[in-house]
């Protein structure tokens, strides 16, 4: 059995409350959560498989807060939900023979770029622009394709969802962010039923952070609505400097080792 302090609880309760307030508005809850479970004592995989039990609350409460609000419906959205848990599943199973160095080089240079799309792009409001691929195009290739990244490796999906939606399917940026929490909650769903088929999830330890999560997602995404994208956007690109700042502070990332840092 795993037992913790219950200092240690408080910590883990403390950052998925704000683990879920950050990732409702912006995406990159993870990027607080996984190292707390870490530090917590957990290994590695057992983090990836409880952060996805407890990034379901609140990417759950994000989506029904958005869809409250008339930001997304889920039941229109159900194709793409579906294809998105497919693609997480597909992820998670996959995680054990795709060499992870090479996202984990890729990635911070990604990040980076989405940043600057956000942060330099003229004109980022909430109103929806002409879209550049058709629903059905981008439900069966970039839904399944940015899941399947989800499942495999994490970091920094939501923000991938969220350039999608603004770039290719023409939405604003909080109906962009109502849509990428529908699709992280499947994507989290797929990954999570994997993991836990394998038993790697500490279901107490996921549940009590799990409702941290709800309560988080709730304050945030009430918060987007009412403000829009004069927090969304600056918060967006934040949260992707943070991570790409947090990948390249591993001494191992690939990246770094290239660039001889």
């Amino acid at each position: 059995m795993f037992d913790l302090a219950t200092q240690t609880l408080a910590m883990l309760a403390v950052a998925a409350f704000a683990a879920g307030f950050v990732d409702s508005i912006a995406g990159g809850g993870g990027l607080i959560t996984v190292p707390a479970l870490l530090l917590a004592g957990l290994s590695p995989v057992d983090s990836l498989g409880t952060n996805k039990l407890q990034g379901l609350f609140g990417s759950g409460s994000a989506t029904l807060a958005y869809a409250a609000k008339g930001q997304v419906d889920p039941r229109k959205q159900l194709p793409s939900a579906l294809m998105a848990f497919a693609g997480s599943a597909c992820g998670a199973l996959a995680a054990t023979v795709v060499p992870a160095y090479i996202l984990s080089a890729a990635l911070p240079v990604v990040l980076v770029a989405i940043a600057l799309y956000f942060a330099l792009k003229p004109n980022m409001n909430d109103v929806d622009r002409a879209e550049r691929v058709t629903p059905f195009l981008f439900g069966l290739t970039l839904v399944p394709l940015v899941g399947f990244y989800d499942g495999l490796f994490g970091p920094g999906a939501g923000s991938f969802y969220m350039l999608a939606f603004v770039a290719l399917a023409g939405y604003g940026v909080l109906k962009a962010t109502a849509h990428t929490k529908l699709l992280n909650f499947a994507s989290n769903l797929g990954g999570f039923a994997v993991f836990a088929a394998v038993g790697v999830i500490h279901w107490k330890i996921g549940l009590m952070m799990g409702a941290c999560q709800f309560l988080g997602a709730r304050v945030g995404a009430l918060l987007a609505v009412r403000i829009g994208a004069r927090l969304i956007k600056p918060l967006l690109v934040l949260v992707c400097l943070a991570l790409a700042a947090k990948l390249l502070s591993d001494p191992t990332n690939p990246l770094r080792m290239m660039l001889g840092f």
